[in-house]
């Protein structure tokens, strides 16, 4: 199966090409240097020539509060990009699959979020992701939308990485305990989406870690991962941050896996668990 990954340079897009070595799949990754997905032209020119069985669609704009202030850019890149891959992926017989997001919901209801709950984002970053899920399920059968959460990972920028920073420079660790998620871990994530492209799983899947935690607790788990008392951790109220997050946040990220599990697929691990593995990576022992 030749695999065509889009957002190659991003923390999961990485971690997808990099299953080059272990799969039997051609992968090939396009970074936003090789393919801009919101040229509609040099999208079905660079698609026809590499003919894709799958399309992993991992291209975003991911600043949640500059999404706010840019909204053309959030929606062309997170909207109607997905429609131009989605006609290129469609010409050559090929299969979409698009990442997207908790933030397509609201984050009110009072249970984990299931695939067949209607969205309601808050923010512009989830309204733009929520218009690239409607382009890749346009496309029926050969369309397939991952909503995940929380990503964190060996590349790019994520929580894991903020706190080994913060711990770095010595500075106070404080993190809002109402809201709540699945961390998820792309050395987990990446496999499975390879998986469901293989499998041409059509339709919308949430694909997290188990385990809700708040960003409060799942920092505590971070710095007692490291050997750190997690007692250095405070814990503070999302209306207490200063500044003011422009973008409002759901206070409740946590993404059922139903049509994973229906579907015949293992659930993935606790999060503990790739967390260790993760910090074990990020600071190896000398």
């Amino acid at each position: 199966m030749r695999v065509v990954v889009t957002g190659a340079n991003g923390q999961l897009g990485r971690e997808i090409v990099e299953l080059t070595d272990t799969s039997s799949d051609e992968i090939v990754g396009l970074d936003s240097a090789t393919l801009d997905i919101t040229d509609r032209d040099a999208v079905h020119a660079v698609i026809a020539e590499l003919r894709p069985d799958v399309v992993v669609n991992c291209a975003a704009f991911t600043a949640v509060d500059a999404c706010e202030e840019h909204l053309d850019q959030a929606l062309n890149v997170n909207g109607h990009a997905v429609r131009w891959l989605a006609e290129a992926v469609d010409a050559v017989g090929g299969h979409l699959v698009h990442l997207s997001t908790d933030y397509v919901f609201d984050g009110t209801l009072n249970r984990p979020y299931v695939e067949t709950d209607v969205p309601n984002p808050r923010s512009a970053y989830g309204r733009s992701k929520l218009v690239g899920e409607h382009e890749a399920l346009a496309l029926g059968l050969a369309g397939t939308v991952v909503r995940t959460s929380w990503v964190c990972g060996y590349h790019g920028w994520n929580m894991v990485k903020t706190v080994l920073r913060l711990l770095g420079e010595n500075k106070p660790l404080a993190f809002v305990d109402d809201q709540v998620g699945h961390p998820t871990f792309t050395g987990d994530l990446a496999p499975a989406i390879l998986q469901l492209a293989r499998d041409r799983r059509s339709g919308i899947f949430h694909v997290t870690n188990q385990g809700a935690v708040s960003w409060y607790g799942l920092v505590r788990a971070v710095v007692e991962g490291l050997g750190r008392d997690p007692e250095m951790v405070q814990a503070i109220a999302t209306a207490d941050l200063n500044p003011p997050r422009p973008a409002p946040r759901p206070a409740n990220s946590v993404l059922d896996n139903r049509a994973w599990r229906d579907a015949g697929y293992t659930p993935l691990r606790d999060f503990h668990e790739p967390l260790t593995e993760l910090l074990d990576r990020l600071t190896p022992n000398p």
